[in-house]
């Protein structure tokens, strides 16, 4: 199973990610996170980090322009749009680079319905916690809403995913609806303080997973 550790704002924990077999570091370009790496990583510093390791950007609301600017500054390998974005600009910024879309779920949601307008224009979807305010909540998200719809695009799984769950994801990856998971996403739960993370909890997550 592949994991995404998101929130990172330290270049040698990414590359102890790198040397772990995790596939995707999450790095927060939204100025309200704690998480928030405009000054703690620079583009130089970005473009330091080696290995195989895909680096995801995650955006709330930015304007096109801005965004696509920071893709290239520091050499993004995918996007993730955890805002407003529409299926109009989510298509624009595909036609640069991998588009992840992020949507923050309360139960009930229609999730069939929120995701149709993106269907032909998102490379890969995140299915997150709905909060009062945009990005991460740590708030545990309810896997069983996704046991009943179908979903034919790739998509990562994320919402106060903890060290403990390790068995409970297991069993969710025997379901129908996990044939399309690509990747679990953790954060918060996993860390010492903001962007920073507890590397022993992430290393037993990781060998928890692998051993599946």
């Amino acid at each position: 199973m592949r994991i995404k550790v998101c929130g990172m704002t330290l270049p040698e924990q990414v590359n102890a990610l790198d040397e772990m077999g995790v596939q995707f570091a999450g790095f927060i370009f939204y100025p309200k996170s704690p998480r928030y790496i405009g000054n703690r990583i620079s583009p130089q510093k970005m473009k330091s980090i080696k290995g195989q390791i895909a680096k995801v950007g995650v955006f709330v609301n930015m304007p096109y322009d801005e965004l696509m600017e920071t893709v290239d500054a520091y050499r993004l390998d995918m996007v993730q749009l955890h805002g407003d974005e529409s299926a109009h600009f989510c298509d624009k910024v595909a036609n640069s680079v991998t588009v992840i879309k992020a949507f923050r779920l309360m139960e009930n949601d229609p999730l069939e319905w929120m995701i149709r307008p993106y269907e032909e224009c998102c490379d890969m979807y995140l299915y997150d916690t709905l909060g009062s305010g945009y990005g991460g909540t740590g708030k545990k998200f309810d896997w069983s809403q996704l046991k009943n719809i179908l979903l034919n695009k790739l998509y990562f799984l994320s919402g106060g995913i903890e060290p403990g769950d390790v068995d409970l994801l297991k069993d969710f990856n025997k379901e129908p609806v996990a044939d399309k998971l690509l990747a679990v996403d953790i954060n918060s739960r996993f860390e010492v303080s903001a962007g920073v993370k507890d590397m022993k909890k992430v290393k037993d997550f990781v060998n928890g997973l692998s051993s599946y």
